[in-house]
Order: C-alpha cells, then sequence, then structure tokens
C-alpha cells in the first residue's frame, strides 16, 4: 500500500500511482502531456502537469476553481502558449499550426458559443463548416447532429427563442456536429433542466459508445461519477489523484455511511454509536441515526449488533461507500474558493 499526504489530510492508494511526477513510456494514448507548465506572471496555473487518456475513455477532469482544469484545456487545444512541457495528441506533437489535428476534435465549451442572428440549423452549420468543406458531406452531418440532440422540432429557431436546455443542446450540436474523435466538454449541464441533463449525459454516453474519446469537467460529482471511466482530481495546476471511482474511494480513510431509522425515540442510541471504535461521527436527528465511519469490512454488523445488545429497535438500515464528493473535499479541502 501506497500512503502519502495532501495537504494534511493522508490518504491511501490500493495500488496505483498517486501524484504522478513524469507518466511511464507506456503505449500512448489519445492525450499525453508532460511536465506542462504555465505561468500568468507570477501566478502558476499549471505546475509540471501529466495527464494520459487513453482511446475510448470518458475522462473526468475535476478540480476546485483556478485549479487550472480550464487553462490545461486551453493549451492542449493550442489556444494558449505554455513555458515547459509537452503536449501530444493521437499520438503526434500538438503544434498551433496542426489543423490535420484539430480536425479530429471537437469542443462544447461552458460559455454558450452560438450566434444569436443564426437559426439552429445555420448555427450547426457554421461550425460544421470550420472542419468540412464540403457543402454535400455537411448536409448530412448537420440533419444527424439536429436529431442527435432532439432540436428537430426547432431547427428554424434562433437562440433568444430557445430555452436555457434547448440552447445547451444546441451547444453540444455545433461541437460535435463533424463528428470529432476527441471531445472536450467543459460543464456542458451548467443551469439546465433535469430533464435537459440527463439527454446531454445520455448523449455523451452514445458519443463515446460511437468511438469518441470524451474529456468531461463538472461542478456536478454525481455526473462524473455516471459516466466517467476514470477521474483526475487537480488543484494549484497539479495533478493530485487518478483512478477510477473506486480507487478514489479506497484513497481515502472515510468508510461507509450508516443511516439508521430507529423505531422509537431513543437518545441513548447516540452516545452508543460515539463510543463504538469505527464511528468518527455520530448524529442524530429525530429518530434517525447518521454514522461516518472508518475503512473497515464489518462497520455495519458491529453497529447493528451493538444496537441490538442495549436492546434497541431499529427498522430502515442504509448504507454507502463515500461518494466522489467526499474524496473531492478531502483531497482539495473545505475552503471557499473565488
Amino acid at each position: 500500500m501506497i500512503s502519502d499526504r495532501i495537504g494534511k489530510k493522508k490518504v491511501h492508494s490500493p495500488g496505483f500511482q498517486l501524484l504522478p511526477r513524469v507518466l511511464k513510456e507506456i503505449a500512448l494514448g489519445i492525450v499525453l502531456v508532460q511536465d506542462l507548465v504555465k505561468r500568468y506572471k507570477e501566478l502558476v496555473a499549471l505546475d509540471h502537469f501529466n495527464l494520459e487518456i487513453e482511446q475510448g475513455e470518458v475522462f473526468g477532469l475535476l478540480g476546485p476553481n483556478g485549479s487550472g482544469k480550464t487553462t490545461a484545456i486551453n493549451c492542449m487545444l493550442q489556444l494558449l502558449t505554455y513555458e515547459q512541457g509537452s503536449i501530444r495528441l493521437f499520438g503526434e506533437d500538438m503544434e498551433p499550426t496542426r489543423y490535420d489535428l484539430k480536425r479530429r476534435i471537437g469542443i462544447v465549451p461552458q460559455n454558450i458559443a452560438v450566434f444569436s442572428q443564426l437559426t439552429v440549423l445555420e448555427n450547426i452549420d457554421y461550425f460544421c463548416s470550420l472542419y468540412v468543406d464540403s457543402k454535400f458531406e455537411r448536409k448530412g452531418l448537420v440533419e444527424e447532429a439536429i436529431a442527435f440532440v432532439g432540436l428537430e422540432e426547432f431547427r428554424s429557431f434562433r437562440p433568444r427563442k430557445l430555452s436555457g436546455g434547448l440552447i445547451r443542446r444546441l451547444n453540444v450540436a455545433c461541437g460535435i456536429a463533424h463528428k470529432p474523435e476527441l471531445i472536450f466538454f467543459d460543464e456542458p449541464t451548467v443551469a439546465v433542466d433535469p430533464q435537459s441533463r440527463n439527454a446531454i449525459l445520455e448523449g455523451i454516453q452514445q458519443l463515446n459508445r460511437e468511438g469518441s474519446t470524451i474529456v468531461y469537467t463538472s461542478h456536478y460529482m454525481e455526473e462524473v461519477e455516471q459516466i466517467c471511466t476514470r477521474i483526475m482530481i487537480m488543484d494549484h495546476g497539479k495533478a493530485l489523484a487518478i483512478g477510477t471511482k473506486r480507487e478514489l474511494q479506497n484513497l481515502i480513510d472515510i468508510g461507509e455511511r450508516i443511516e439508521i431509522e430507529l423505531l422509537e425515540d431513543a437518545p441513548e442510541a447516540l452516545e452508543l454509536a460515539q463510543q463504538l471504535a469505527h464511528v468518527v461521527k455520530a448524529t442524530r436527528e429525530g429518530t434517525t441515526l447518521r454514522l461516518a465511519c472508518a475503512r473497515g469490512e464489518s462497520n455495519l454488523t458491529l453497529t447493528l449488533a451493538a444496537l441490538a445488545a442495549a436492546g434497541i429497535d431499529y427498522g430502515r438500515v442504509f448504507s454507502e461507500p463515500p461518494t466522489l464528493n467526499d474524496v473531492f473535499l478531502e483531497i482539495t479541502g473545505k475552503e471557499l474558493r473565488d
């Protein structure tokens, strides 16, 4: 077991690399970033940042505001210069003039990037034309994109006539109409209703099934848990941890969370729970007992046995492992960010 410290918190790794300084030379992925350094005067936005993404992944890139996520993406897209490091996409060096590589990339930005004076169809056709010259080929691609995001009934509408969710779906269509192999989604579901959010997430998974590699950033942890095959947590321009959801959960000392519905008002249940060795924190609200436990395989069994021995009756019991949000806060801290 590998151990390290992030801030003042101890984390554990079950056997995958934590805080990598140099990526191993293995089969090159679709994205390979090594020792990337980007500064804004005195501010170090990226501090020897490393990233490797294999073809076919849905890769989640997480971090607090100002952690360097957008800067890293803009460097990969050659929208920003950088002081040090290398970027390879599709196994080749990425440079500002590599338009052949850029044609294989799609971008769905956080900010809406459509033209208010153009219709839905015209917007998608314009952005597709940046990658595909043939009008005949574009016509089919545009129609596919419209159908993909469910905007068939709105093709002649201008953006100001669309709801927030429909505009977000238009934003997605503009970024993926040319069928890119690598797609960057930067918080694509901000401020949309649950139906539109579900449609966007299902669309991203469909794009992945059809062969696109996805890089996905979001502050909605449940979305990342739902769709991402591997996740990186970064802060202060550095990669702090990387792995699958399960691997990241195993990094922290917090184990499962247990919620127990007591069948009667039993104030002694809280005091009993607080005395259990495996319980890190216990709270009680009415007849609901909530426990945060240390890592272990028998926490629920030990808890229920202790309640039974004390003659405390209980009904519904709920247990879950630490969430990605728990991991994120444990690693990056709980201080408010700008």
